[in-house]
């Protein structure tokens, strides 16, 4: 299948569905104004300007279910590009099997020609069909309002024309203060109005396909260990509830183990832990590399067993150096701890009267 043929797959009730957005920032804190915005709450203080691992937050958003993805800033100069590049598969995992929105935030007075990159790179890591599904969010601090605002955005420096004209036109301008909720429910107009354009459809590429086919397999694992447990809490359910008050527990018990599965399967997946291999890869090649011409002195069986020796000690290397970032990742990362916690208040309430 061509990969144009790919770029969205439909799905059932849109209406219904958690709406998956992925929140990108080029610099500074207008990114995390924008979750604070959407999700009608402080996930991120006004002292964040940057994050070096992708995190998620669900919540709601006018009334409709939502999952907010942050990435790390595309500009991040304290991320290496080994980071960088796990960082957004790990957004990725987090928004399969796609994202219905990709919001692209910036500082409406601080567009600079640099910024105008960014729907370029975003096009480079996520497939060039994504911006059919990206929006240019300005957050401002102004006193100008409605037609004047507009006006503003298309009259300003060419390079943020350009810049919106390469999401297709389309743009939303929010406040500083996230809390002044006017133009949530526009916002979320225009994300419907754009996924109308492309049939209902969320975003999904080859990328993303092998994200979601390396999450249900390690969903399979997860459940096969814990078969035990959910058969043991299924008996005792039935032991304690009959009927119509029964299938009401079952449902809810089953959604919320699904749900704890999938969280710890987007953050743990053979595609995250593929930078694992490649620094084992790497480090083996440039270790035989430099064993090989170390182990030259001794003339050509030197260099075979100088390049054996080299590609061992090298792969190591290469290996403990991704060990090390996954255990910085699992110091200042991914809050799964906020995941459960969401997914647990979200299934476990009280029965209906």
């Amino acid at each position: 299948m061509k990969i144009k043929q790919m770029g969205l797959r439909q799905h059932e009730g849109f209406g219904d569905v958690e709406l998956r957005i992925l929140v990108i920032g080029s610099s500074g804190t207008s990114q995390f104004l924008l979750t604070n915005f959407i999700l009608g709450r402080e996930e991120f203080s006004e002292n964040v300007f940057s994050i070096t691992s992708s995190q998620k937050h669900v919540g709601e958003f006018v009334g409709r279910r939502v999952a907010v993805v942050n990435g790390p800033n595309m500009y991040n100069k304290d991320l290496s590009k080994t980071k960088m590049r796990k960082e957004l598969r790990r957004s990725m995992c987090l928004t399969s099997p796609g994202p219905h929105a990709v919001l692209i935030a910036f500082d409406l007075e601080k567009i600079s020609p640099n910024d105008m990159k960014t729907p370029k790179l975003v096009t480079n890591k996520f497939g060039q069909n994504v911006l059919n599904y990206t929006m240019v969010l300005l957050v401002y601090d102004g006193h100008l309002r409605g037609r004047e605002l507009n006006e503003k955005v298309m009259r300003t420096d060419w390079h943020l024309c350009e810049l919106v004209e390469q999401c297709n036109g389309r743009y939303h301008v929010f406040s500083k203060n996230w809390r002044n909720q006017a133009g949530n429910r526009e916002l979320l107009h225009k994300i419907e109005r754009m996924l109308q354009a492309v049939g209902g459809q969320h975003y999904i590429n080859r990328s993303y396909k092998r994200a979601e086919d390396s999450i249900r397999t390690e969903e399979r694992k997860l459940r096969k260990k814990r078969h035990s447990e959910i058969k043991r809490t299924c008996r005792e359910l039935e032991e304690q509830f009959r009927g119509d008050e029964l299938r009401w527990q079952m449902d809810n018990y089953n959604a919320s183990v699904g749900a704890e599965i999938r969280d710890k399967a987007e953050l743990q997946n053979s595609r995250l832990r593929t930078t694992l291999a490649v620094g084992l890869g790497l480090g083996f090649v440039a270790g035989a590399t430099m064993g090989m011409i170390v182990g030259s002195v001794e003339g050509p069986a030197g260099m075979v067993v100088g390049g054996a020796v080299g590609g061992v000690v090298g792969g190591a290397s290469g290996a403990a150096a991704q060990l090390a970032i996954q255990h910085l990742d699992d110091r200042v990362g991914s809050q799964t701890a906020n995941f459960n916690a969401a997914f647990i208040n979200r299934f476990f309430r009280a029965p209906p009267v």
